[in-house]
């Protein structure tokens, strides 16, 4: 018994020995400064995605990952929004459904009728098709501008810019876990919990 015990601390022990840690391989050294590469992380590629430095494949996997992060920005605050109890005036459909008798959250999706569903899923098609789309090849992954709006985005220097943009991000990455949440939460039915007044 002595002898398992001490075989325990032993190994519990080496677990707070210095490590000899390797160099580093230089293709993912090409992202080490790349925007969103911030302490205490750094450049965090877990799975081993870009660890070829595929420069392609980096802005790629950036694009989506702004665009997932613009949708959770929107999700959450959707869903914030009905949660509080705000909904469009009138009817849903012609048979009377109002917006207001739609509840938030999941049991919603289930509320809203299947035209309105199909009008919703076509509206985001036409979005992903012909809208939120980088035609002229923007000034970066996810510029959807196309030379068209700009509401001032040429006036900034150069480090506004980047600043802007690693804010953008951030936000989404914190959106994308918070929509994460919510969702988790509303199906185990205490998403109610974490709103004032409750």
């Amino acid at each position: 018994m002595k002898t398992v015990i001490l075989a325990s601390l032993i190994a519990a022990a080496s677990a707070f020995a210095p490590v000899q840690q390797g160099a580093k391989t230089t293709s993912l050294n090409a992202f080490e400064d790349a925007l969103g590469a911030q302490p205490p992380l750094g450049f965090f590629d877990p799975l081993g995605l870009v660890e070829d430095g595929d420069e392609e494949k980096f802005d790629r996997l950036r694009y989506v990952e702004i665009k997932h992060g613009r949708i959770c920005m929107l999700g959450v605050v959707g869903y914030l929004v009905t949660a509080a109890g705000v909904r469009l005036p009138g009817t849903i459909d012609t048979a009377g459904t109002k917006f207001s008798d739609i509840a938030s959250g999941w049991e919603g999706t289930t509320q809203v009728p299947v035209s309105g569903a199909l009008q919703i899923f076509a509206f985001v098609g036409l979005l992903e098709l012909a809208v939120m789309k980088d035609v002229v090849g923007g000034e970066f992954p996810g510029d959807f501008r196309n030379n068209y709006i700009d509401f001032g985005w040429d006036t900034f220097d150069a480090e506004t810019k980047l600043s802007k943009r690693a804010i953008e991000l951030n936000n989404g990455r914190a959106a994308m876990m918070g929509l994460l949440g919510l969702m988790i939460h509303d199906k185990l039915g205490n998403v109610s919990e974490f709103f004032p007044g409750n």
